[in-house]
């Protein structure tokens, strides 16, 4: 059997980029990280075990109990921002910079008075960070969520781990629902994101499975295995190389692998040896 790796997978810059200011922290136990940092089970317990304090995702309305708080690189609101100063809290922020475009996207969208269309999925915390801080708005999961809206100005952003094609559907029946309305659309899908779909897109055509290897919370490694079963591909998601059943590989020449945007390097080495180990 024939391992085959994505040339775009794993780690992109704006998770590096909050490690490594996780790495410069001299007293982890005086942190609390606001969330989870990333998507990802393999981090969460490298931070636990350094001594980092975490508070759940659902459990962010709790005030941390240290003076220093850590924001993730999903980003806060600025009203969850102001809420954590005036408690004197000191913010840390690993806030990834393209989330933060996606943050400004939005409220330039409400300050020229376009009623706010987020494409994303509802309760995730970026999305919830980006919409705390508009007035009106409405968040769209699927083309089948889109409906005619109390606004003749629609502007349209996305999650920034949306894929490409769901926006381009998701604008396309906007527009035909809302006929009358004047729709403007800012483009804030991140790069990594783009750049990891178009690595999966070449290798489906190359392979009998794929193995995509991320966090079961992680949107963007959930969405590569969505557009696996899309193309009529078979995907197991799995979190480690623990996951790995050989069974699955039974008969098989060719598999893929490739990985989330917070995946760490060496999980992603470590599936690929037990791959080949299984061949």
């Amino acid at each position: 059997m024939q391992v085959l790796l994505a040339d775009v997978a794993g780690m992109c810059f704006g998770v590096r980029d909050a490690l490594a200011v996780l790495d410069r922290v001299e007293r982890p136990d005086q942190v609390t990280i606001h969330g989870e940092l990333v998507h990802n089970e393999a981090v969460l317990t490298r931070l636990r075990d350094r001594g980092f304090r975490m508070l759940a995702e659902n459990g962010r309305r709790s005030l941390p109990v240290t003076e220093t708080v850590l924001i993730t690189a999903h980003g806060i609101s600025d009203k969850e921002r102001r809420r954590l100063e005036s408690a004197g809290k000191a913010l840390v922020d690993t806030t990834c910079p393209l989330v933060a475009r996606a943050h400004q996207a939005a409220q330039n969208l409400q300050r020229d008075g376009y009623f706010v269309i987020v494409v994303g999925r509802p309760g995730h915390v970026e999305v919830q960070g980006i919409v705390e801080d508009l007035s009106d708005f409405a968040v769209v999961e699927r083309v089948e969520d889109v409906r005619r809206y109390p606004s003749r100005r629609l502007g349209i952003m996305c999650q920034t781990t949306t894929p490409a094609r769901l926006a381009a559907a998701v604008r396309e029946a906007i527009a035909k629902q809302n006929p009358d309305a004047e729709i403007r659309f800012v483009d804030t899908i991140c790069h990594p994101t783009k750049d990891h779909q178009k690595a999966l897109e070449r290798l489906l055509e190359q392979v009998q499975a794929m193995v995509v290897v991320g966090g079961k919370n992680s949107n963007n490694t959930r969405e590569l295995v969505a557009r696996c079963q899309e193309r009529g591909v078979t995907a197991f998601h799995v979190q480690s190389a623990a996951d790995l059943d050989p069974v699955w590989f039974a008969g098989m020449r060719t598999v893929g692998l490739t990985a989330g945007t917070s995946t760490l390097d060496a999980s992603i080495q470590e599936v690929r040896a037990a791959l080949q180990e299984i061949a």
